[in-house]
């Protein structure tokens, strides 16, 4: 083994643990789009987007676990993305797609999340102090500098009791998020005017505009480090895998649907890239400002989770190059290069975060090109081609549709991302304040 499948995939961990890492890889921050992506489909399509992509990605995710468990059974245990598509596809497709698809991915969740964890210092900022001239690259920097020592600790496994803790605030603040809306949305003084059609100027806008919401949720339900979660867990692993995605599909319909739901009725077509957002209007906040503050806070404490899960994959590639398993995981000779390594990539991460601070566009770009691939095509592929069902069966038609019907979606989607990042990128402008 490589030091980093020996020193950051370290295989300790129960399904309980396992149930927390997967709450936390899928339930963050960018669920509080989900009001947005609904702007773009309406009450119909957003509603049956949603509940179609949990679907499809629990029994993706769970088909990826029993390829898993087959191969550990033979003795030949996967422990990375790339491994198991070395294995199934062929070494080409683990080198030079698979593997850089999961590293932009990991690697663009990184960036959005440290950005939004800006957004929301920001927040915080300018409700307490509304006359501040700090910029959100300030924020961005900020937040940076507390990702640099979560980005240290050694292993996937170490961070269990920091995922248990990321659970309960993604469970917090979206019951907060749905209180509000509520608030708002039932309050005469502080309602805003609600407008359910869908905007666009034209049938193509409409269009683009519902790609790119599937794009967003195909982020929100994403994953994309299946197998590095299962290679969390001690062996034997089989079971395990089904019980932890059980744990967190039921954080996943409890926090998902209410703030889609209220937060769309709250404000239509109105809601904003990050539901946040539309809790102050014109420097009026319409709940309570201790309520948006602590709000903020759950959000900026739980996407320092999220990154820092995002951010293994990245570990475990520098720590299998610059690391050495002959030596201790603690020795000098892997201690400098892992501080070195690992502080860079979270500053090059925050350089990126601060000069492109359009969250709603990372999040289709990253949906499009990188979730839709890994999560809803890959693991039917892998099934169909390790257990060869008969082609006469429902399983095969049924993972065949899936595979054919996502990459249609995913190519249409990638175009509607890069058309709206293209179109946004007109109005801002490098380390701009927004």
């Amino acid at each position: 083994m490589d030091a980093g499948a020996l020193f950051v995939l370290k295989s300790k961990g129960s399904w309980v643990h396992c149930g927390y890492h997967l709450t936390t890889s899928i339930v963050g921050p960018p669920l509080l789009s989900l009001p947005f992506a609904f702007t773009l489909l309406g009450w119909a399509g957003g509603v049956v987007s949603l509940a179609a992509a949990a679907l499809v990605t629990f029994y993706s995710y769970n088909l990826l676990s029993l390829v898993l468990e087959h191969y550990d059974q033979m003795g030949r245990r996967q422990l990375r993305f790339r491994d198991m598509a070395n294995q199934i596809l062929g070494p080409k497709w683990g080198r030079y797609c698979v593997g850089p698809i999961q590293f932009i991915v990991c690697y663009g969740a990184v960036v959005g999340c440290t950005l939004l964890g800006g957004q929301c210092m920001k927040a915080i900022y300018v409700l307490l102090n509304p006359d501040g001239t700090l910029k959100l690259y300030l924020f961005v920097t900020i937040f940076g500098c507390f990702m640099l020592t979560l980005a240290q600790i050694p292993s996937f496994h170490s961070l269990r009791h920091i995922n248990l803790l990321s659970l309960l605030l993604c469970l917090g603040y979206s019951a907060c998020a749905t209180a509000a809306a509520i608030h708002i949305g039932t309050s005469s003084s502080s309602s805003p005017p609600k407008e359910y059609s869908v905007p666009g100027d034209d049938t193509a806008d409409r269009l683009f505009g519902v790609f790119n919401a599937v794009a967003i949720i195909a982020t929100t339900c994403g994953n994309g480090i299946i197998p590095e979660i299962q290679a969390t867990v001690a062996p034997p692993v089989k079971g395990k895998m089904f019980k932890g995605l059980c744990v967190c599909y039921a954080v996943v319909l409890a926090a998902f649907f209410s703030v889609a739901i209220s937060g769309y009725w709250a404000f239509g077509n109105r809601a904003q890239g990050l539901v946040l957002s539309n809790f102050v209007d014109s420097g009026r906040p319409l709940v309570p400002k201790w309520f948006v503050l602590m709000v903020n806070v759950f959000t900026i404490l739980q996407l320092s989770a999220v990154a820092v899960v995002y951010l293994q994959p990245t570990n475990e590639v520098l720590e299998g190059t610059f690391g050495d398993p002959k030596s201790k995981q603690f020795s000098a000779r892997n201690v400098v290069p892992r501080v070195l390594s690992r502080s860079l990539s979270v500053v090059v991460a925050t350089v990126i975060a601060a000069m492109l601070p359009f969250f709603g566009d990372i999040n289709a770009i990253i949906g499009a090109f990188g979730f839709i691939p890994l999560d809803f095509i890959l693991p039917v592929v892998f099934y169909n081609m390790t257990f060869k069902p008969s082609k006469r069966s429902l399983v095969f038609w049924l993972n065949s549709s899936i595979a054919v019907v996502f990459s249609a979606i995913g190519a249409v989607a990638a175009v509607a991302a890069v058309r709206q990042m293209s179109l946004d990128a007109k109005t801002y402008r490098l380390f701009a304040n927004v």
